[in-house]
């Protein structure tokens, strides 16, 4: 298992390389952030100095050699909109959104998983076409829109929860949480459901179509052969192997959750990683752009390495077969 471990992180390392090259190229020459740094009013000698001390006078490879230096040591520089290290921007900003993607992957497990099960055991009742119906709307319609109808229902015409921002928050230490207060509980309710809705909807259809295959296959008719009841049948065989796939869709759509709430978090103006991305975007703060794009391949890597580590604790055929190899 250590072995197993090592190789991935080491299979990793030219990833996170192409990945760092690649983020670094797309946004080396986009804007002028000496103009956006400086202003309008700025002499050529004020111009000079502030390229030579950002760096921006050297070859590429070189600035980049230097950002992948850095990036080892967590350092990123500093933001050219806000003149603050990126590191610390980040820093600030990675409660909420973790928060935030962590809390809609909850609603979709606890939510999907159940309606998935249902409707792969009763898939002709009305309340699993009910269901299926539900997971086309939210196959269908895009995160911004669900976040707009969401605030327009909520916030505009019944006025329960707030339509914008984080709430009330209270520092632990270097993290601040809202899930201590009644006013961050309350602003994380429609950003979450926003941003859950599509995988709550993938998952539901994975586990429904999974649960079908697994519920006609031999060792499930042995099953009932045997006399076991349908509840261990379903939960005790049924399900756990349904879960193998399982897995790495969830693992992946964290992944795709915390990445891709650029839309939720710039709809509710959420002060996560998002909608930082957003604003330095507009900017072209280089350094942020590129520590972002590196963070989140990060952390897809991490995801996909758990996954893989997950897969011999809910199978035990790959334990087996990893041993018969060796």
């Amino acid at each position: 298992m250590f072995a197993f471990i090592v190789s991935r992180i080491l299979q990793s390392v030219p990833v996170l390389l192409v990945v760092a090259l690649i983020s670094f190229a797309m946004f080396a020459y986009v804007g002028d952030p000496v103009s956006i740094m400086l202003g309008q009013d700025f002499t050529e000698a004020q111009r000079t100095a502030l390229v030579a001390e950002l760096g921006l006078d050297q070859p590429f490879f070189v600035q980049f050699a230097r950002f992948v230096g850095n990036a080892v040591q967590g350092e990123f520089g500093l933001s050219y909109r806000l003149s603050r290290p990126v590191a610390q921007l980040i820093a600030e900003r990675a409660p909420a959104t973790l928060e935030l993607a962590f809390c809609a992957a909850g609603v979709a497990l606890l939510v999907g998983v159940p309606m998935g099960v249902y409707t792969g055991l009763y898939p002709r009742s009305l309340l699993s076409r009910a269901f299926l119906t539900f997971s086309l709307i939210g196959v269908s319609l895009p995160t911004f829109l669900i976040g707009i109808l969401l605030i327009l229902v909520f916030a505009v015409w019944l006025g329960w929860l707030p339509s914008f921002g984080r709430g009330d928050t209270v520092a632990l230490g270097w993290w601040n949480t809202g899930f201590l207060t009644r006013s961050g509980l309350k602003a994380l309710i429609l950003p979450a459901i926003t941003l859950g809705l599509f995988q709550l909807t993938l998952i539901m259809r994975l586990v429904r179509s999974e649960m079908m295959e697994v519920l006609r296959t031999d060792y499930i008719k042995f099953a009932r052969a045997r006399g076991l009841t349908n509840r261990a049948i379903n939960f005790g065989h049924a399900l756990k192997n349904t879960m193998v796939p399982v897995i790495t869709v969830v693992g992946l759509q964290l992944g795709a959750i915390i990445a891709f709430a650029i839309v939720t978090e710039t709809v509710f103006q959420w002060p996560g990683m998002g909608l930082l991305f957003i604003q330095s975007v507009s900017s072209a703060d280089i350094p942020v752009m590129a520590a972002y794009l590196l963070l989140i391949a990060c952390l897809f890597v991490t995801i996909n390495l758990i996954v893989d580590l997950l897969y011999y604790a809910v199978d035990p055929r790959l334990r087996a077969g990893r041993g018969k190899g060796h």
